[in-house]
């Protein structure tokens, strides 16, 4: 499962650069994603938004084992 989380995560990265920011895949424990949002990602006051709305609304679309994606 982490590998084609791994994959979704190569499709949204190309957003978060455009705006200064990037993902790292932490880890995936029983459907739980475990993500670090960096550079302008990291403190943007949006960024629980883009992370709740856009990350993991995407992964969940593509790999409906994902329950929820949180920032580590």
């Amino acid at each position: 499962m982490k590998e084609r989380v791994q994959q979704v995560l190569e499709k949204i990265r190309p957003l978060l650069q455009r705006d200064g920011g990037d993902i790292q895949l932490i880890d995936v424990v029983d459907g739980v994603v475990k993500v670090k949002l960096q550079g302008a990602c990291g403190s943007c006051p949006m960024s629980m938004m883009t992370l709740k709305m856009g990350v993991e609304k995407q992964l969940k679309q593509e790999i409906p084992e994902v329950k929820e994606v949180v920032s580590v």
